[in-house]
């Protein structure tokens, strides 16, 4: 075989430890290629290539800082497919950047475990006014005394422009220009480690973007065999794909390794199309594990997928991926159903309460029944119950910012709402991930924005963003996303936090994130759910630990009547929604149920409520 014991390079320009760079780039596509360093003596270097197509070069004179090119036979020229940074956008020279002098500080730092995490996923260029890695830095102990436990960045790969939610990125190994430096990225997740918290960040392994990407050009990396949403799908089992399957595994050791990066958000994996007999997805999860047990640290990787398929979810011995977690959009469909009224598109596959029951009994809903959306069934039955298998939100960057006019959850429903859904997600059994500004009720829109150079590819933008909407009804004017007001308007308002009513609300996810922590709802079994479809009310008994919790969900717009004996035994009320100290109407609920204790359980519309059970279990 030609590959039997064949040492792949690593790709890119990387410093030796001599002096020097080595170069190292797949192009099978070219006999022939060179290296053209810039500067004041330009130098060119012909390069040797191997048998798969790796072309690589030791250049002595190259430096840390400098800038350069791969020359194709025909005097062609392309940046590096597997650049550092590409400090004059995606049409530019690659960049020298040496990532090994940097003094890590988190010697000790083993990472946070899933069950014990609490993600709060944020923009870089939204989350504050500058829209950089130092600013991001600069909020890490606010961020640590909201309560969350693990940064997760949206994709910072290079895109093209200033303004981009990421998914456009073209250089998978270079860190977005405008957010700042490889080394300001070094330093933010030094920084969140200090202070206790995990970094995460969002990969896109499904697509590239369309503006500057020239893989294509030096290799097979894309396939015409699939095609996705979003452009051409990377060949992941087809001729070649060996290579391209390399690309991207040395891309996710890339950030884990240089970076110190403790989970990876896989991008929408059912658009990644790969029948191989060892998906690239398992291979990739393999070789994470190993990095794992090699830096003796907690590294997770979470997948975006809508398939509800119990494979992503399973062991690689089993025929499973392999994944820790995945995101549970029935979880969000669910409650954003309940509270909002809303059923076009694919919620009209929700809006029942029995649907946020079966999805907290077993991660989701949708395990076989039919789907009226998809006009199909869809789902298969769940793996057996780990709560931490599952990542869910009530916001995120899809489900808001793929809203025609971006609205916030704060923006669609009164605070009673908002508070009854930040009770569902952070008293999951599930891992609750929170989306910038949600902890205190941020009214900013989160609108869909780029600044693609293109002027044809920008109106195609704007095009697809019409038609995207057409199954919902949603008929306003959808946002420019080439305007710069658009990106200007999706910035946190970061103050909002020191006025009423967001500052009680900030209070309140702070009280709902401790309690959190304090029993370690992360770590609980299944949980037993009685519910009440008239109410629109569920009753949800929890065992945590050595406490077994009551929580009370009452989604109705009049007060549920829940009736007296469906709690038996003593215990005392915990958390109440409705309480004034929450801006609430005030409680109608008792401070203790039991045997002397009248037990008439009547909750206020859109709230929720927590009992701890302090007595002795009933004799059967």
């Amino acid at each position: 075989m030609i590959e039997k014991d064949f040492a792949r390079p690593v790709l890119g320009a990387t410093p030796l430890a001599g002096g020097g760079w080595n170069f190292a780039v797949w192009g099978p596509r070219h006999e022939r290629l060179e290296l053209h360093l810039l500067g004041n003596r330009p130098e060119v270097l012909p390069m040797h290539r191997d048998a798969l197509g790796y072309h690589t070069v030791v250049a002595d004179t190259a430096r840390s800082g400098g800038k350069y090119l791969y020359r194709f036979g025909d005097s062609h020229q392309r940046p590096d497919p597997a650049s550092r940074r590409q400090p004059d956008g995606v049409h530019g020279p690659s960049e020298l950047v040496d990532l090994q002098d940097f003094e890590w500080t988190d010697g000790n730092w083993k990472g946070v475990a899933l069950e014990n995490s609490v993600f709060y996923e944020l923009h870089v260029g939204a989350f504050t006014q500058k829209g950089t890695f130092d600013e991001v830095r600069a909020a890490v102990d606010q961020l640590a005394t909201v309560g969350v436990t693990t940064i997760e960045l949206m994709p910072i790969a290079q895109f093209p422009g200033n303004r981009n939610w990421g998914y456009d990125g073209v250089y998978p190994f270079a860190v977005q220009n405008s957010y700042g430096t490889p080394r300001d990225l070094q330093r933010l997740v030094n920084a969140a480690h200090s202070r206790g918290l995990a970094v995460a960040l969002d990969v896109v392994y499904n697509h590239l973007g369309p503006e500057g990407n020239y893989l294509g050009e030096y290799g097979p990396y894309f396939t015409d065999y699939y095609r996705t949403p979003w452009g051409a799908a990377l060949n992941f089992d087809g001729p070649d794909s060996d290579e391209v399957r390399h690309f991207f595994i040395q891309n996710a050791l890339y950030w884990l390794e240089n970076f110190h990066i403790d989970a990876l958000r896989l991008d929408a994996i059912h658009g990644i199309f790969d029948a191989s007999a060892i998906p690239f997805l398992a291979e990739l999860s393999r070789e994470v594990e190993a990095s794992a047990a090699r830096t003796g640290k907690i590294i997770s990787l979470v997948a975006e997928s809508d398939l509800n398929d119990a494979r992503v979810l399973r062991c690689r011995c089993e025929g499973g991926l392999g994944m820790r977690s995945q995101w549970s959009d029935d979880f969000h469909h669910s409650v954003h159903t309940l509270l909002t009224g809303e059923n076009s598109g694919y919620y009209e596959d929700f809006g029942d309460i029995q649907h946020l029951g079966g999805t907290l009994q077993q991660g989701w809903y949708y395990a076989g029944q039919y789907s009226r959306h998809r006009r199909r069934r869809h789902g298969n039955r769940p793996p057996p119950f780990k709560g931490s298998n599952y990542t869910v939100c009530i916001q995120n960057h899809d489900q808001v910012g793929n809203r025609a006019l971006g609205e916030r959850l704060s923006s669609l429903v009164n605070l009673e709402s908002l508070k009854l859904a930040a009770g569902a997600n952070l008293l999951s059994p599930f891992v609750p991930l929170l989306f910038m500004g949600e902890e205190y009720g941020e009214t900013s829109p989160f609108l869909y924005f780029t600044s693609h150079g293109d002027p044809n590819l920008a109106e195609a933008v704007r095009r697809g963003r019409a038609e995207e909407f057409r199954s919902f009804s949603w008929q306003d004017q959808i946002p420019d996303p080439q305007a710069e007001s658009t990106f200007d308007r999706s910035r946190l308002k970061r103050d909002l936090a020191e006025e009423e009513p967001h500052r009680t609300i900030l209070r309140f996810y702070q009280m709902l994130l401790r309690f959190r922590s304090e029993y370690h709802l992360g770590q609980t079994s299944a949980p037993s759910i009685k519910e009440f479809e008239a109410s629109k009310a569920l009753l949800v008994l929890q065992d945590a630990q050595t406490h077994k919790l009551a929580m009370l969900f009452n989604f109705g717009d009049a007060a549920a009547n829940l009736g007296s004996g469906i709690l038996e035994d003593e215990w005392e009320k915990k958390i109440d929604s409705s309480d004034l100290q929450w801006l609430g109407p005030g409680s109608d609920l008792p401070s203790k149920l039991g045997s002397s204790t009248p037990s008439r359980l009547k909750l206020q519309p859109r709230s929720f409520a927590v009992f701890q059970r302090t007595g002795l279990p009933s004799e059967s």
